[in-house]
């Protein structure tokens, strides 16, 4: 459990400098995914296994709903990033993230919304 808890802590400063670092250089205002590409750029640099895309398929009962979900960015197979370029986060946006984390049965998630004139208010972090 410590050592989950580290490896989930080293990500998450990870995932935070990549997107000062990207932000910085690219400032709000561009489309989802190119964030989303410079993002998993940084991330990789950082020596960090990034999965672009990732389709999961939902479960339920006997049924499988396959495409059901999309995964901008799985990190280290352990933290989810959604990336936003909105106005302002609203509850809804915090809500699918938490229902992505359940569905993966993962504990860490990112909403970085790029729209912002400072990151720092636009990176909200999900543990559960």
């Amino acid at each position: 459990m410590i050592n989950e808890i580290k490896e989930l802590d080293a990500v998450g400063r990870f995932v935070v400098q990549a997107a000062f670092s990207v932000h910085t250089a690219l400032g709000p205002g561009l489309p989802d995914k190119v964030y989303t590409l410079c993002l998993a750029h940084e991330l990789k640099k950082s020596g960090l296994a990034v999965d672009e895309d990732v389709t999961v398929p939902i479960r339920y009962d006997d049924l499988t709903i396959e495409g059901g979900l999309q995964i901008p960015l799985l990190v280290n197979r352990v933290a989810i990033i959604e990336l936003k370029n909105i106005g302002h986060l609203g509850a809804l946006d915090q809500a699918i993230l938490f229902g992505h984390l359940r569905l993966m049965n993962l504990r860490l998630g990112y909403i970085i919304n790029f729209n912002m004139p400072a990151i720092k208010d636009g990176i909200h972090r999900i543990f559960i």
